[in-house]
């Protein structure tokens, strides 16, 4: 049969569908269902069956009543006994109702189904073990919601209920407080000033949480547009900056190329400028040089670096020291 099915047509007269991956939540369910149908009927799933016993007015001792003798309200007591076996049989599916066809009572009953699906006590210790240190490590995350985190921590502690372990509601509220990321601690400091956590219930810290949760929030989405307006401002701004710099880039680059042609035409019509006299009488005597037509030497000593005029040595001549003081009109070197 599909739980879900089951829940939909499920009135109070059936008893929760048996759930083996999740004993202990059914296990609560099941108890709380029979406790409001009738105390008699769990006293027998937990004690045992009633006996038909009546005492013997001769003897003051406590025998066997025989069918006979049993009065109707022996009979109603002991109709108990099967009332509570099958209200457990009607939350069985079949696989699990051969695991217990072989019991003769339903204390037995239960105890197979807690054996089988819970464990022994060695099992259970284990267990318990499990929660407490599950317990004593829950943390909430920063991302995690008030709610998400509650689910998880009140998984926790039910299961130790059920197993029979637990701690004080005072514990619950200090152990969930200290479990908060250090964004809450300013929240936890002031709830901690104006309230007392000896009388704070858990629902009620939950609460508190939730209201500043939604105030969190609700800040939290104003500074993130905030930013986000900035965001898109700023990048408006680089992208006309770079536009202009671009635009700068290409000014500048057209100005380059143009300099370089300018320089270019320049150099190819370099030999039609008319360059100065003294210029163009040191680029003839460079030309002369490379030529080798530079052969002219002092006729006095031969020295190649002067001209006559300019020797330092002096003629033996007299007549020809005066011919070179006072040249002839008309005659040059």
């Amino acid at each position: 049969m599909d739980f879900d099915k089951y829940l939909e047509g499920q009135s109070m007269q059936r008893p929760p569908l048996f759930e083996s991956d999740s004993f202990i939540y059914w296990k609560n369910r099941f108890e709380t269902y029979v406790k409001s149908k009738d105390l008699d009927l769990w006293h027998v799933i937990t004690n045992g069956d009633f006996q038909p016993i009546i005492q013997n007015p001769e003897t003051k001792l406590d025998e066997v009543a025989p069918l006979e003798k049993q009065s109707d309200e022996l009979k109603k007591r002991l109709a108990k006994n099967n009332e509570a076996k099958m209200v457990i049989y009607n939350a069985l599916p079949r696989k699990e109702y051969e695991r217990i066809f072989m019991c003769n009572t339903t204390k037995e009953i239960w105890k197979t189904l807690s054996i089988t699906h819970q464990g022994n006590s060695q099992v259970k210790d284990n267990k318990i073990d499990l929660l407490v240190q599950q317990y004593e490590q829950f943390v909430i995350s920063e991302d995690e919601s008030i709610d998400s985190a509650f689910a998880k921590f009140n998984t926790i502690i039910t299961s130790l209920k059920a197993l029979d372990e637990g701690y004080s509601s005072k514990n619950y509220v200090r152990k969930f407080l200290r479990a908060l990321h250090p964004k809450w601690r300013a929240k936890v400091a002031a709830i901690e000033e104006s309230k007392d956590l000896t009388l704070l219930s858990l629902d009620e810290l939950i609460g508190n949480l939730k209201v500043y949760e939604m105030i969190i929030k609700k800040d939290s989405k104003i500074v993130k547009a905030k930013v986000e307006r900035k965001s898109l401002a700023l990048k408006a701004k680089n992208e006309s900056s770079d536009e202009e710099c671009s635009t700068s880039g290409s000014e500048d680059e057209e100005y380059a190329m143009a300099i370089r042609d300018f320089k270019k035409f320049f150099k190819r019509r370099g030999r039609f400028v008319r360059q100065p006299r003294n210029d163009k009488k040191t680029l003839q005597r460079s030309r002369d040089d490379k030529n080798g037509k530079n052969d002219r030497k002092c006729f006095r000593c031969g020295d190649p670096n002067h001209l006559i005029r300019e020797c330092p040595k002096l003629p033996k001549d007299k007549n020809q020291r005066a011919f070179n003081r006072r040249p002839p009109t008309g005659v040059y070197r």
